[in-house]
Parts: structure tokens; C-alpha cells; sequence
């Protein structure tokens, strides 16, 4: 039987978890990064390094590949100049292979919506950024390969820097400081588990999936509960603030990307929902339970920070 090669383009947050599904389900992997780093080995994995705004690279790079899954995602202060130009090289790159896209998506593209968004939801965005992943999705829907675009919404889980709950998150609530948020931490707030974007990543890679679907997310909740559960799993009393826009702004005068989520607040002034009920009907699983993602990020950071279990079992989360 004739080998397929699945390639994962990017190598931060999710990338790694999804080579290392597809990896564990016997799958050949390359991955292709920018910098000269390889994180793991394994006897069915590659590391390809370059630049994906090279076309030649590109197709170079993806040439083999049955699928190709674009997790890659610059620094938001260089979207303006990255995010397409990377994107489009991918694009090349399948196209060139005749390999099937999976991209990971966020839902910025939506702008502020009145109740859950939906796949089907117009594309209304209210945000620089949210224009960028318009004209991304519509660059990716119009190709002329297989293209399945998995949306999520920010990230929560272990292991994170580039999150609201990252790893500078829980430096603060483990010296007694208060969590800081770029918007009201009591207004309910979707949030995706990285482990349920990496999954269902790989099940879009390996069906014949197209189009757009939104990945299991669980109903929104206010980031404070989050917050405090979290803190609760590790033996202490978090709570969570708002961090006031004009901060942001005078910060990202010498730290540009702070300045950049400004303008994202708006996600934190209502409702934040994600409706996945097409993805849960199509493959059949929904989002881990809220209790086992507080179990399992709260195990990573003690295990992170070098932080004792509680001597008293926390609370179990709703």
C-alpha cells in the first residue's frame, strides 16, 4: 500500500500536537518550520527548514504530500505583512503536490456577532486583523485543491505562550497576582482546548471533509471562572482583571504586539459563542469537559513551576 505523507506546516502551539496524532496513528510527517529547530524526533518524521514565502521553497518542501496542514500563525504585529504571503506559499506548495489543505482558522473574520457564529455565519469582520482572515478564508475556499478549514477560538490547555491562559498567565497567579485579561473577564467567553484542535485537525486531514467547520468548543463561560478553577486545581485563590486599553496602547509603544490587541477587545464586551454542532454531528465527539481540561493544564503547570498538589482536592469545575 502506497505510504501517504502528511505535512504540518508551523511548529508552535498546535503544530507539534497534530504531527504527533498523526504520528501515533502511523502516519509519515514532515514538518516544515522556519527556523533551524527540530523539538522531537521519530522514525516516521522530517524536518524540512525555510521560508514558505519562497514559492520555490514551498514546492520543494510539500512535494510528496497527500495533506498538508497549515498551523502556521507570525506574531500578530506582523500580520500585515506575513500572514497572507506565508498562507499563499502553503497554497502554492498543495497545489503544486495535488495535496489536500487543512488550515487551522480563528473566528475573527466574523466580527461582533448576536448569538453562537456558525459556519454559515456572514463574514462581517470589525477588526484589521478580522479582514485579514476574510480575504485568507476566501483566498483558501477558492483554490483549486480540497480545502477544509477547522476555526477555533482562543486557545486554552498546557503549554501556551501565545494565549490568554499562557504561560506568563500562570507566573502571575502563582506569585498572588491577578490574572490579567484584555476585556471583561466576567463576560461569558468561548475558549477551544489545544489537544480538541489538534484532534480535530487530524479527523478533517483524514475524512473528506471540506469546507469550513468550527472545532469542538464547549458553551462560553466568563474567563474569570476559568481563572479561578484553574487557581483552585493549584492550591490558591486566582482571580482575574481587566487590563484598560489606554495600557495597552502606552505598553505597545515599546512592545508592539500589546498594541495589536486592542482592537480584539471587543470579543470580551459580549457574548462570545461557538456553535460546533456540525463538526459533533459529522465525526461524532464533542469538546473535553471542562473539568478535565482544568485537570490536565493545571497538572502542567504544577509540574512547569515546580508547584506542589493542593493538600486538599480542589473543587471539581462545572
Amino acid at each position: 500500500m502506497e505510504e501517504r505523507l502528511h505535512i504540518v506546516l508551523g511548529a508552535g502551539q498546535i503544530g507539534p500536537r497534530v504531527a504527533q496524532r498523526l504520528l501515533a496513528a502511523g502516519h509519515h510527517v514532515r514538518i516544515v518550520r522556519q527556523s533551524p529547530r527540530e523539538d522531537f524526533t521519530h522514525p516516521s518524521l522530517t524536518w524540512v527548514h525555510g521560508d514558505l514565502r519562497d514559492g520555490d521553497f514551498a514546492a520543494r518542501a510539500l512535494e510528496g504530500a497527500a495533506v498538508v496542514y497549515d498551523c502556521m500563525n507570525p506574531r500578530y504585529d506582523r500580520w500585515r505583512t506575513e500572514l497572507l504571503p506565508i498562507a499563499s506559499g502553503a497554497l502554492h506548495g498543495a497545489e503544486r503536490a495535488g495535496a489536500k489543505l487543512v488550515a487551522l482558522d480563528c473566528l475573527y473574520m466574523y466580527g461582533r456577532v448576536d448569538g453562537p457564529m456558525r459556519e454559515d455565519t456572514p463574514m462581517r469582520p470589525c477588526s484589521v486583523k478580522g479582514e485579514l482572515r476574510r480575504s485568507l478564508a476566501e483566498l483558501r475556499l477558492g483554490a483549486d485543491v480540497d480545502v477544509a478549514i477547522g476555526r477555533a477560538s482562543d486557545f486554552i490547555g498546557p503549554g501556551l505562550d501565545q494565549a490568554v491562559f499562557s504561560e506568563r498567565m500562570f507566573e502571575r497567579i502563582l506569585a498572588r497576582k491577578t490574572a490579567e485579561c484584555t476585556g471583561d473577564p466576567s463576560m461569558p467567553h468561548a475558549y477551544t482546548y489545544v489537544d480538541d484542535v489538534a484532534r480535530g485537525l487530524v479527523d478533517l486531514g483524514t475524512s473528506d471533509a471540506t469546507g469550513v467547520w468550527h472545532l469542538p468548543t464547549n458553551p462560553a463561560r466568563p474567563t474569570e471562572v476559568w481563572v479561578a478553577e484553574l487557581g483552585a486545581a493549584l492550591g490558591i485563590e486566582a482571580r482575574a482583571k481587566r487590563v484598560p486599553s489606554y495600557v495597552l496602547r502606552g505598553v505597545g509603544l515599546f512592545m508592539p504586539v500589546l498594541r495589536e490587541l486592542v482592537e480584539m477587545a471587543y470579543q470580551w464586551e459580549m457574548p462570545f459563542e461557538v456553535d460546533d454542532g456540525a463538526f459533533v454531528a459529522r465525526f461524532g465527539w464533542g469538546a473535553t469537559p471542562n473539568a478535565s481540561i482544568v485537570e490536565a493544564t493545571a497538572a502542567w503547570a504544577r509540574e512547569r513551576f515546580g508547584v506542589k498538589a493542593p493538600a486538599i482536592a480542589a473543587p471539581r469545575p462545572l
